[in-house]
């Protein structure tokens, strides 16, 4: 009999850990090749891994709500074959460097990062696991705080970005880089030394830690426990608004052809092409359209160096029937048309809402396109998706009179009217490139031919 390694697949280029949700399989049940054995979360997406194998499942080491690092060995799966392997649905554990080899500057964020380094064992004397106040910190993190003899009274006092509060990689890191730079703003306390009288009496045990006061509520009142996507979405919106300075600009499009054209067409088009055609690929093609007029939106931010994206990857904010938001991403969506759009957009959706997204489905994004008059609000001033610098949020379309220039005069007739709104990061975009992209977007909306064909 042959053992089989399962190890925690990678999910995506920055992730570098993941959460067990749930043991599909126990111990001692067989399991086929690519059957589900268990189903994991990331600060990206969840998934369900597949067994690479056919066999038996003999051991389980982790159990649920662990956190493990990428490429750690998880469960061995015991099968017919003569050999010992190693196996993942989606990458191979990798080297780990040595504990004394020196941490090397990131190319692809200007701060330190270390090399892979699996989760070992933490030797006596190294990093806890926990602090006093009970927050957990991973294998990889406490590997840098000791190469970098950074203390655990440090770490007390690193506010984490990650789930519950947990210090992360980036987190450790960016504090690592402002120690060299000498811009940390962390006051380690030392802990107060009181001389006490030597006494022959047995000693007194230390008073434990107060554990942290529950939530008090009174009177009519339910408390409700964010799920864990929730705290995600909570933690990124906060991270946003202090990464990003928001400015938002509106204006209002007349969007008659279009809405008159969609009534027109929408049956043939879904006879013809299986698809339901909507407006959110016909606006998909206004902002990449717009996008390659102003491609100075189409940027990230790293410190003070701008990154400009040359592909247009076009993420759409879709609601999930948890209430909860997910963002996946249309890759190159400059180089579809409309019935490419379609297809893309209805697959996304649909997926989304089922949890069948894969990692890649929400990774790369350049552009963020919302829809707030699906709730029929007639605007809103979206936060921006980070790393990305502006998010379009477009309205309920509404009949309204409105004046038309005609041949003969202008006119009064009742139109259909549409808002829409940029938020954008003000410290890369100013006034001049967000309102001018945005009105494009609208002139491509008004200029859409109601006569061409599907």
């Amino acid at each position: 009999m042959a053992q089989v390694e399962l190890v925690m697949p990678k999910m995506g280029e920055s992730i570098i850990e993941a959460t067990i949700l749930k043991w599909v399989k126990q111990v001692g049940d067989t399991v086929e090749e690519d059957e589900t054995i268990l189903e994991i979360a990331t600060d990206k997406v969840d998934s369900e891994v597949p067994s690479p194998t056919a066999g038996i499942i003999k051991e389980i080491l982790y159990k649920e709500d662990d956190v493990v690092e990428i490429g750690k060995v998880i469960a061995i799966i015991e099968t017919e074959a003569s050999a010992t392997v190693q196996a993942s649905p989606s990458v191979v554990a990798e080297t780990p460097a040595p504990a004394s080899t020196p941490i090397p500057a990131s190319a692809s964020n200007g701060i330190s990062s270390p090399s892979p380094t699996p989760a070992v064992a933490v030797p006596a004397g190294a990093t806890a696991r926990t602090d006093s106040k009970g927050r957990f910190y991973s294998p990889l993190v406490r590997n840098i705080a000791n190469q970098e003899n950074i203390s655990i009274l440090e770490l007390e006092q690193l506010t984490g970005t990650g789930l519950q509060g947990r210090v992360t990689k980036r987190d450790i890191l960016g504090y690592v880089q402002q120690k060299k730079n000498g811009t940390n703003t962390i006051v380690v306390q030392q802990p107060t030394v009181v001389a006490t009288p030597v006494s022959n009496s047995p000693t007194t045990p230390a008073p434990k830690p107060a554990a942290p006061k529950p939530v008090q509520a009174s009177g009519n009142v339910e408390l409700i426990e964010m799920d864990r996507m929730r705290k995600l979405i909570a933690d990124h919106m906060v991270m946003s608004k202090h990464t990003s300075p928001h400015v938002t600009s509106f204006v209002e499009a007349d969007v008659t052809d279009i809405v008159n054209w969609r009534n027109k067409v929408k049956k043939e088009f879904q006879a013809k092409y299986g698809e339901k055609i909507t407006f959110t690929p016909i606006f998909m093609e206004a902002v990449t359209k717009a996008i390659g007029d102003f491609p100075m939106i189409n940027v990230s931010v790293e410190g003070t160096t701008i990154i400009k994206k040359n592909d247009i990857n076009i993420g759409m904010a879709t609601a999930l029937p948890s209430g909860n938001l997910i963002v996946p991403v249309i890759k190159n969506a400059d180089h579809k048309n409309l019935l490419g759009l379609t297809k893309a957009v209805n697959d996304l959706a649909g997926r989304a809402r089922a949890n069948k997204l894969k990692p890649e489905d929400i990774q790369g994004g350049t552009f963020t396109l919302t829809n707030v008059g699906t709730f029929g609000n007639v605007m809103g001033t979206p936060i921006i998706n980070q790393p990305q610098v502006a998010i379009m949020a477009v309205g309920a379309i509404r009949k309204k009179p409105a004046v038309v220039e005609t041949e003969y005069g202008d006119v009064i007739a009742i139109r259909h009217m549409m808002f829409l709104s940029l938020s954008y990061d003000h410290r890369v975009v100013d006034g001049f490139l967000g309102g001018s992209f945005l009105r494009k977007v609208a002139d491509y909306l008004e200029t859409f031919d109601a006569n061409q064909g599907i």
